[in-house]
């Protein structure tokens, strides 16, 4: 129970309490849970900044991250500012002024921007030139990115629900909605849609999936059981968005397990114990992931079983990993992000940042784009030393 609380301390998670009505942040003293010391090791990837922009400091309660569609970078911030950038150059192609407590988002197509609201809001911007379209209340605040598809964006709320509203003027056309437990960590689990199903974590260790038309329940299964005698012995919350893959959901829960379930029926095909709030990614190899203790894993996709463990980041409150052409990529509290071996896990690059780099990351054409607690959004390029 104590390690357990010093965790929750040490990450600075803000938890819910008495269905959402307040919001309680710890701070963990350092000594506590040491940070692994980095070590030197034989340099082989080289990562170097193609441009960087400074936003306003992102407020890690929030959960705005870069998001990326035709060459195009779309980026908000806490203050209301939402920003279209050029992806080779970082250079403003337009910029919105929103006067909006922004948090979560961007979600984004060819056509439309869906950012949401502290105040339970949703609002829709036009890709092409950042012009407001509409707003529209939703049922409490947005911290996740909204999804869209030709007809719909769908929203997660911070209350349990998933809205769909019609992109052309933001009607609501259908709302799920489930009882939430009393302790929850503070976030929602991402909303992805793919082949006209909509799929999400919920608070309880549960992974819904829902048809995107109509919002039908198409299979609703248990990931991981909460346990333990007390409410915060039992969070094992869905915090992160499932990896869809071939027909597979991947999923892991906080205090819980990682598993694989099959996207058609939600019968799981394998799991095992696990404990993780961050997002995972994969490179049809293996599910790679960070712990909450700050290791990184490389899970073997067919059967679950470890196919390696990097504990040189351990205690280091590592950040969402990304996956990029054989190297997996991911940040720390100290701001160094790290370039780990696809194949063994071992180290091959390393840079510092300037700030703590908690999510926000993004794997495109050989490079990653990252932004840190600091504001600053970076796109490094991932290059193979000579």
């Amino acid at each position: 129970m104590h390690s357990m609380i010093r965790f929750l301390v040490a990450v600075s998670l803000a938890i819910t309490l008495s269905a959402c009505s307040s919001v309680v942040e710890y701070i963990q003293p350092a000594e506590k849970n040491p940070l692994a010391e980095l070590t030197d090791f034989d340099e082989k990837v080289t990562l170097s900044e193609a441009w960087q922009i400074s936003l306003a400091e992102n407020d890690h309660r929030l959960h705005l991250y870069p998001a990326i569609s035709n060459d195009r970078v779309y980026v908000a911030d806490g203050e209301g500012l939402l920003q279209s950038l050029d992806l080779a150059t970082g250079k403003v192609v337009w910029l919105n002024e929103t006067e909006a407590t922004l948090s979560g988002g961007p979600g984004v197509n060819d056509r439309y921007v869906a950012v949401g609201t502290r105040d339970a809001e949703l609002l829709m911007f036009a890709a092409i030139d950042g012009q407001l379209i509409w707003r529209q209340r939703v049922s409490s605040e947005v911290l996740s990115t909204p999804v869209m598809d030709d007809q719909r964006v769908i929203v997660r709320t911070i209350d349990g629900k998933v809205t769909a509203l019609s992109l052309t003027d933001g009607a609501q056309l259908w709302q799920f909605e489930r009882e939430i437990p009393a302790l929850t960590l503070r976030g929602s689990s991402s909303p992805v849609l793919q082949d006209g199903v909509v799929y999400f974590g919920l608070a309880g260790g549960r992974l819904v999936a829902l048809n995107a038309e109509t919002g039908a329940v198409v299979w609703d299964t248990t990931v991981s059981v909460p346990r333990g005698r007390s409410e915060l012995e039992r969070l094992a919350d869905i915090d992160a968005p499932p990896v869809l893959l071939d027909g597979i959901a991947y999923v892991s829960t906080f205090q819980g397990q990682v598993a694989a379930i099959n996207a058609r029926n939600g019968q799981a095909m394998w799991r095992r114990n696990f404990s993780s709030y961050r997002s995972m990614d994969t490179d049809r190899k293996s599910l790679y992931a960070a712990d909450d203790k700050g290791l990184v894993w490389a899970f073997d996709l067919d059967t679950g079983a470890a196919r390696w463990r990097q504990e040189g980041l351990k205690n280091r409150q590592t950040s969402d990993v990304v996956s990029l052409g054989g190297v997996v990529i991911a940040g720390d509290i100290e701001g160094y992000l790290h370039v780990m071996s696809a194949a063994d896990g071992a180290f091959l690059g390393r840079i510092e940042l300037d700030d703590p780099i908690e999510s926000g990351l993004v794997a495109i054409n050989g490079h990653v784009l990252v932004q840190d607690r600091g504001g600053r959004l970076t796109l490094l390029k991932v290059s193979a030393q000579p």
